[in-house]
């Protein structure tokens, strides 16, 4: 065997090996291969909370499989995602594969495309130890605090409920929050909303304008309302200001999750799986991003698309966006649509008993 590649999921396997061709075969690890011992906390607290792994039983047939093909292969690819968690799996993997962590290719991409496969396979990298680092740091403060945490659920309020270092710290600040709550002591104010129309107005055109400062009884608002009558008003200042709309941006996580949700009725996690689905079929880039990154494909099959349908898109049209976050990974893309020559159709779970079509659209 000439080159083997590991991928996440057996979905996606099928896809990337139809990409490569003959001379590469493409299994997946289905996900992690090793975790934090189950018995006892699995952390070595005098060894500088040095993590303790093992290889769950259900995995053991797949990490036979695949120490048999690395073996026989004269290259292993790594392709697991490109976050915190793909890179953690790409590093347990040369571990347990006994591959050199400083030469084992490893290679990312954020689209499942036969152009995005091969400009992956012709840049290689090698295992990014910071991020291998940030994911250990996160899994065995999960385990901390969870250990020390859960039981105290268990007794104080229902068992077989979990703590996490999410969750412990969300609820502190839901409790912060629903205190400031408690002693808030509302004060009520009124304010003044009139109507006017200009004098020279023969059809009497009404517009709204609110008295910038509020009143603390209902009285002082009366009496402020007795004294305008009569009175002559004018317009200190008036400004007329062209308004441009555009089509929202393209998805982040956040915003699918919150579009899926207040449009479909749609949870997290069936956003979230459909959207998986999508991505391992190569109809969607990688859906896990809070970048502003357009994918090349989705810009030049929208471009193909606006000169087809030039007489209906405007001149001045273009596809970038302003609104950057500086959190953003710029390495990712946002979430675009990569196959336009038909719609993209999908049935999707809904809480009620009528079905909802989901249609992808291109960014």
């Amino acid at each position: 065997m000439e080159n083997l590649v590991i991928v996440e999921s057996p979905a996606k396997a099928k896809t990337i090996e139809k990409f490569l061709g003959k001379d590469f075969k493409v299994k997946s690890s289905f996900g992690h291969i090793r975790d934090l011992a189950k018995k006892g906390l699995g952390i070595n607290l005098d060894k500088d909370f040095e993590p303790i792994y093992e290889i769950p039983e259900d995995k053991r047939k797949v990490v036979d499989e695949l120490s048999r093909m690395a073996r026989e292969a004269k290259t292993v690819w790594l392709a697991s995602d490109e976050d915190r968690e793909g890179e953690a799996i790409a590093w347990h993997l040369a571990k347990v594969l006994d591959l050199p962590i400083d030469r084992t290719k490893r290679i990312v991409f954020h689209e499942i495309t036969q152009r995005a496969i091969l400009d992956a396979i012709e840049n290689p990298r090698t295992i990014d130890l910071n991020l291998v680092n940030a994911q250990q740091a996160r899994r065995v403060l999960d385990r901390l605090v969870g250990f020390e945490l859960s039981p105290v659920l268990w007794k104080k309020v229902r068992p077989a409920l979990s703590a996490g270092r999410v969750q412990s710290v969300a609820v502190r600040l839901i409790v912060e929050r629903e205190r400031d709550i408690i002693n808030f002591k509302s004060v009520a104010q009124f304010r003044v909303v009139a109507q006017f129309y200009a004098a020279g107005d023969q059809e009497k055109t009404l517009f709204k304008a609110t008295l910038s400062q509020g009143f603390e009884t209902r009285d002082e608002a009366e009496q402020f309302l007795k004294e305008c009558i009569g009175e002559r008003f004018t317009v200190s200042k008036a400004e007329e200001k062209p308004v441009q709309r555009y089509a929202a941006p393209p998805f982040t996580t956040s915003t699918l999750q919150q579009e899926a949700g207040r449009k479909l009725g749609m949870s997290v996690s069936q956003t979230m799986s459909v959207a998986q689905k999508l991505y391992e079929q190569g109809l969607i880039t990688y859906m896990r991003t809070d970048s502003v990154n357009l994918s090349q494909m989705a810009i030049t099959q929208r471009s193909v698309k606006m000169r087809l349908h030039a007489s209906s898109v405007p001149s001045t049209h273009t596809l970038t966006t302003s609104r950057r976050s500086p959190r953003a990974r710029r390495r990712h893309t946002r979430l675009s649509v990569l196959h336009t020559s038909s719609a993209t159709r999908l049935r999707v779970p809904r809480p009620r008993s009528a079905s909802t079509t989901l249609s992808g659209s291109v960014p």
